[in-house]
């Protein structure tokens, strides 16, 4: 009667083991030649009209045009600011759901969650021992955050960037969509390729970025601050799951000037230019088209205008995305699906690393 419970021990025992060891180690997974995309985004929160026209648009065409391409939702990057455990656990789903709804496609990319792949905080603390302090102080976005926190930044915050640097690395990632915000961050990660080759011999290859061509969307209510998550003013962010009532609002509230012609003139006109912009980008036009087709319009009228052109951009969107969040079956297997490519791609790089830099 006990052999059977042995037989099962044994089995259990040998899962076990295997799960600690990790997927069977090869030679980094790059082949010459291959072009790898990496971009993560975290879950904090329902992605706005500057996340998508921003980023997740160019994702998906990205990952037609490249044959390895990867997208993480960077959970770990988020607990840089205190989160409610319970929020942060739905924030991973609605994001799965956004990213699913927008056009990402785990055929066509894989779509991971950072945290379930320990070989970015792995990488992560190797890079970490060969930045200086100064380095990563300098940094615009430690300033900037720092100062709204009254100079009360964690480590985390300070060392994200490294952890940022470890993704992209981590995967021999050759190309990384960036905006303009992140080209400090980008060059701290070129340095840290070039400085790890130095040190340890040709390795990672330098990542280029590629620049997206869409600038940073500003908030509805302040032209001079970016649209955010984090806007106090619920009127200033239009999010992807917003109601057609609610994005009219939000444009109808938008900020502009005294004149009522449209133009497009983003240093002395910042409000109605960045109307402009929005529209332009969810139309597909130019924005000399778009102005061109909005003469004799006031701003007043504009502003529904764009508001229209953002409601059926973001129609089909919402609607998928409703369907997608009733179905959280699914979205654990996306992820799960995603997290073992991405381990299967990670694993063997550190393991090099580790042999590299010593530890085996």
């Amino acid at each position: 009667m006990a052999l059977p419970s042995m037989r099962k021990a044994r089995g259990c025992w040998r899962f076990i083991r295997a799960l600690h060891a990790g997927p069977k180690a090869t030679t980094a997974p790059q082949r010459d030649g291959v072009q790898r995309v990496f971009s993560g985004i975290q879950p904090t929160g329902v992605p706005h009209l500057g996340n998508y026209l921003g980023a997740i648009e160019s994702w998906v065409r990205l990952q037609s045009e490249h044959g390895s391409v990867l997208y993480s939702i960077v959970d770990l990057h988020s607990i840089t600011v205190p989160q409610d455990p319970a929020g942060l656990r739905q924030s991973i789903w609605d994001m799965t759901a956004a990213l699913l709804a927008c056009g990402i496609n785990p055929e066509k990319s894989v779509l991971f969650q950072q945290s379930q792949v320990s070989e970015h905080t792995q990488l992560s603390w190797i890079l970490t021992c060969m930045v200086r302090l100064p380095r990563l102080q300098h940094l615009h976005q430690w300033k900037a955050k720092t100062a709204k926190q009254k100079h009360d930044g964690t480590m985390g915050l300070l060392t994200y960037p490294v952890l940022q640097a470890a993704d992209v690395l981590l995967y021999k990632s050759t190309h990384v969509p960036v905006g303009e915000d992140q080209i400090q961050h980008m060059e701290l990660i070129q340095d840290l390729a070039r400085g790890f080759n130095k040190n340890y011999g040709e390795f990672f290859p330098v990542p280029k970025s590629i620049l997206t061509s869409m600038k940073k969307v500003k908030s509805l209510r302040d032209p001079s601050a970016k649209m955010s998550k984090s806007d106090p003013d619920k009127l200033a962010t239009v999010r992807i799951t917003d109601s057609p009532e609610e994005i009219v609002q939000k444009f109808r509230k938008a900020v502009t000037d005294f004149t009522s012609e449209v133009t497009y003139d983003p240093a002395s006109r910042g409000g109605v230019s960045n109307l402009v912009a929005i529209h332009s980008a969810v139309t597909g036009l130019p924005v000399e088209e778009v102005v061109r087709q909005s003469a004799g319009i006031d701003t007043a009228r504009y502003k529904l205008v764009v508001a229209d052109a953002v409601i059926e951009k973001f129609a089909p969107i919402r609607s998928e995305m409703a369907k997608l969040k009733m179905d959280k079956g699914h979205l654990q297997k996306v992820l799960q699906a995603g997290s073992a490519k991405a381990k299967e791609l990670a694993y063997p790089v550190c393991q090099e690393v580790k042999e590299l830099v010593g530890f085996r």
